[in-house]
């Protein structure tokens, strides 16, 4: 079946300037982009006063462990219905393929971030993770194997120095990944059993990647002034030490590093942002071919503990409530929360548990107030009554300032970091978060309409090896995305659903029109991205 789109305002990926024109496609392929397109039998759509451009890719996702749902859809309906048709998977170390499935710490892949749940099978290779969810999905995945993963299928969450032969095996695991497709490695220098590797083995893999010429995507060690990361309270700001730890990493090398999630934990972190920019672009100077992604938000989602110390938690009930424990808890917390620069007021409950609903979108102070409580024993009843397992809302992460700024950076791409959970306040980010961006420069506080397309469509597509991807081009993939340039500019964001984004199509198939999903066509459009 062949289609013609007349008179739509086109962004081609390249980020040069939009032209009036058609777009033709036929089967799961563009045949054609220019002015005054013809051809007989196709079925014509005018998109007079809508613009098109190459299908929104997200640069920074976890959206591989859901494309192995058994149901898939629900996971992946709202980010199409923001323009989002691909997805740069496995990242922060934590990816769902990449490990021995024989291994006797399969459970612990995921890091308690992610599991095994409701899926089609678990595929420790990345040849049969692509193969189980070709054409089964309904989105385009690429992955990066996580070392996380790897390192866990081989030791679990050891914290010793691997041996030079678990060392052989992780790098040998990860090294097969790369030839069957993955576009990149993945570090995630917070999870376990990551933070634990020294920085000879984080070089190792940094060379791997290297070698293949395949970008190593790095969640750091701290995003924050202060962390638990390092022993110090007090000088260099954790964030940046940890941005010298990877430019340390890098070092003599051309290796393709992303830095993810450029954010800034807390207000008293927003001053890094200046030198964490003139670090990457430090790097890229000294041959490291350095990026980093953003998203529109700035807020994050954190698990319940953030502020809980782990010696506390490993407290016996009693233990929790002698005096001494307490005052030493109020006091850390204190100070954590005073060097963070946010507090309980910046909590916001996600979710506790079922029967603890009501909690669901309230800060922990408002919570605290309600019940006649301290805001940390409100605190501490709501991390016991979740397990310790609950998940928050909180922030600040950036500022709308910081956003607008590094959004117009020549060495940025644009990314989600999110997912959909099943129960619970959902991350916005799901919602409206390419929209955002794209209101955002119609509106002058971001890089100009073509850059911003470019930075979520052509150059995460160079970026990552995805071949005939990211462009509005003849032989590419009919991955489209129509959207209104008025309503997008004119919309109120941060009301829990997309704005401006119209029609939809994956690899040829119309997914999305006029609020409707095609259920059907989403079921089988989806394909594996094996990088160039």
């Amino acid at each position: 079946m062949k289609r013609l789109l007349k008179n739509a305002k086109i962004y081609d990926g390249t980020g040069t300037e939009a032209f009036i024109g058609d777009v033709l496609i036929e089967g799961e392929r563009i045949l054609g982009v220019g002015q005054g397109l013809q051809c007989a039998g196709a079925e014509e759509s005018d998109l007079t006063g809508l613009s098109i451009s190459s299908g929104f890719i997200d640069a920074h996702s976890h959206n591989d462990w859901f494309a192995i749902r058994q149901e898939p859809l629900k996971y992946f309906e709202p980010f199409i219905r923001q323009g989002i048709t691909s997805f740069i998977t496995g990242n922060c170390g934590l990816s769902c393929t990449g490990f021995e499935e024989d291994s006797a710490y399969i459970e612990k892949v995921g890091a308690g971030l992610f599991g095994f749940d409701k899926v089609s099978g678990r595929y420790g290779s990345v040849g049969a993770f692509f193969e189980a969810i070709d054409r089964k999905m309904p989105c385009n995945i690429a992955t990066l194997v996580g070392h996380c993963s790897a390192r866990t299928g081989v030791t679990g969450y050891g914290s010793r120095p691997l041996s030079p032969a678990e060392q052989e095996k992780m790098l040998a695991i990860m090294a097969k990944g790369l030839d069957e497709g993955a576009c990149g490695l993945s570090l995630g220098l917070m999870y376990e059993p990551g933070l634990y590797a020294p920085k000879e083995e984080l070089r190792e893999v940094a060379l791997l990647a290297e070698r293949y010429n395949r970008p190593l995507t790095v969640h750091p060690r701290a995003c924050s002034a202060v962390s638990m990361a390092y022993s110090s309270l007090f000088g260099r700001p954790h964030l940046l030490r940890a941005l010298d730890e990877l430019e340390e990493m890098g070092r003599g090398t051309q290796l393709k590093l992303q830095y993810s999630h450029a954010i800034f934990v807390g207000r008293n972190s927003f001053k890094c942002k200046s030198e964490l920019v003139s670090i990457i672009h430090g790097m890229r100077r000294n041959g490291v071919d350095a990026m980093f992604d953003i998203y529109s938000e700035t807020m994050g989602v954190s698990v319940i503990t953030v502020v809980l110390p782990a010696w506390y938690q490993a407290l016996s009930p009693k233990e929790k409530q002698a005096p001494l424990n307490k005052l030493k808890l109020d006091l850390l917390v204190k100070a954590s929360s005073k060097l963070l620069g946010f507090g309980f007021a910046d909590i916001q409950v996600a979710y506790i548990g079922p029967g603890y609903e009501q909690y669901e979108g309230k800060t922990v102070s408002q919570i605290a107030k309600e019940e006649g409580k301290s805001e940390l024993d409100a605190y501490i009843d709501l991390c016991e009554k979740s397990h310790f397992k609950g998940r928050v809302n909180m922030g600040p992460y950036s500022t709308s300032a910081i956003v607008s700024d590094l959004s117009k950076d020549e060495h940025v791409l644009y990314m989600t970091d999110a997912w959909v959970e099943d129960h619970g306040v959902q991350n916005p980010a799901i919602y409206d978060c390419f929209p955002k961006f794209l209101k955002f420069s119609l509106v002058g506080s971001g890089d100009t309409m073509p850059r911003t397309i470019r930075k979520m469509t052509g150059a995460t597509a160079d970026r990552f090896g995805l071949r005939n991807r990211g462009y509005l081009k003849p032989g590419c993939f009919a991955d489209l995305t129509i959207f209104n340039e008025t309503i997008l500019r004119e919309a109120v964001p941060d009301q829990g659903r997309a704005f401006g984004i119209e029609r939809v199509f994956i690899n040829g198939e119309e997914v999305l029109n006029d609020g409707r999903l095609e259920q059907d066509a989403l079921r089988k459009c989806g394909q594996a991205m094996l990088a160039a």
